[in-house]
């Protein structure tokens, strides 16, 4: 068991990571903000302490996971330790290379001492690491249970922000899919938004239904018939994974990681607009259609992206950074590894 300290930057997945069986520091700042919100209200387990900022120095913790480029001076400033010197660190990164990927240069890429996990493969084989060691540690999301029922025949998207993020994560097609399939879209910066800001298909159906705890919105989505996952370029979604577990069938551009982290079979997987809008409509209108797309996508993420395997990795990964071992290459390949048949 490990003493690990690291920043609440994305939920699901930091809620993820702290269900393991280490100890688990997060800063707190009196105003929270970006570099010290702590726990945020979540009910996480006991082992997952806020630490107060100006109590860091004193703090006794074995590795740090960094996860924004930031973080590195932080520790170095709150605790006159310096990451991968002083103290082992691995730096998770999260996103896809931005702009032009193949010659995306890693932030941490001079750093030989902080190894980088990759949260997709796609990223990891995208990315310019340099000197840094690479690993890749795919998703892990807790089971939900088959929660669908799909008696709503709409679709239902997750998309924070999605005017200012615009084609990235795909909302100008939300309206593409709403003059077909009517679009219940929830995250923040959604609550009142319509299809006329987002495309010129001002009367297509997009309901825009504000942002809603977790815990409440899985049973909502569960009630939509399907669910669309827009992103044009982004690491693999957690909520996409949230959705097939909870035995939802899926429709998502095959871009990215999505492009071999998503069966066909559990909904529609391409990268044609049109022919993604028609699986999008032939699922709305059958229910039981859905319901067999939707076991399949539930059956994948349960097999691919289970939690205890995803705890597991975790596990060898931070027990190599304490140690001042290479990091291993994870056990659980994910469905992004090549399949191999013999002749």
């Amino acid at each position: 068991m490990s003493r690990v300290l690291l920043w609440h930057v994305h939920g699901s997945w930091t809620g993820s990571f702290v269900a393991g069986g280490h100890d688990y520091l997060l800063p707190l700042l009196p105003d929270g903000g970006p570099w010290g919100r702590g726990r945020c209200g979540r009910a996480w387990p006991d082992r997952v302490r806020e630490v107060g900022v100006d109590e860091l120095a004193g703090a006794a913790f074995d590795v740090v996971v960094l996860q924004r480029p930031e973080e590195a001076g932080l520790v170095s400033r709150w605790t006159g330790r310096r990451p991968g010197v002083d103290v082992a660190a691995v730096y998770v990164e999260h996103n896809a290379p931005p702009e032009h990927a193949a010659r995306s240069r890693h932030p941490l890429a001079a750093r030989a001492d902080v190894p980088v996990v990759h949260v997709t493969h796609f990223n990891e084989l995208m990315w310019d690491c340099g000197a840094a060691p690479t690993t890749t540690v795919a998703h892990g999301v807790p089971d939900p249970g088959h929660r669908f029922t799909g008696e709503l025949p709409r679709a239902v998207a997750l998309v924070n922000e999605p005017v200012r993020r615009g084609r990235v994560t795909g909302s100008d097609l939300l309206p593409r899919f709403g003059a077909t399939v009517g679009v219940d879209l929830f995250g923040i910066g959604t609550e009142g938004l319509t299809a006329a800001d987002l495309h010129p298909l001002r009367d297509a159906d997009v309901r825009g239904l504000g942002d809603v705890a977790q815990h409440e919105l899985h049973a909502l989505m569960a009630r939509r018939r399907l669910y669309l996952h827009t992103a044009r370029w982004t690491s693999l979604g957690l909520s996409l994974l949230e959705a097939m577990a909870l035995g939802m069938p899926v429709v998502v551009p095959a871009t990215a990681e999505a492009a071999v982290a998503v069966p066909a079979a559990a909904g529609a997987v391409g990268t044609s607009v049109a022919g993604l809008v028609e699986g999008a409509r032939e699922l709305a209108a059958d229910r039981e259609r859905a319901a067999t797309a939707g076991a399949v996508a539930r059956a994948h993420v349960l097999e691919h992206f289970g939690l205890p395997a995803f705890l597991r990795d975790w596990d060898d990964v931070l027990g190599a950074a304490v140690a001042g071992r290479p990091l291993p290459r994870p056990q659980r390949a994910g469905a992004g590894a090549p399949v191999y048949h013999p002749t």
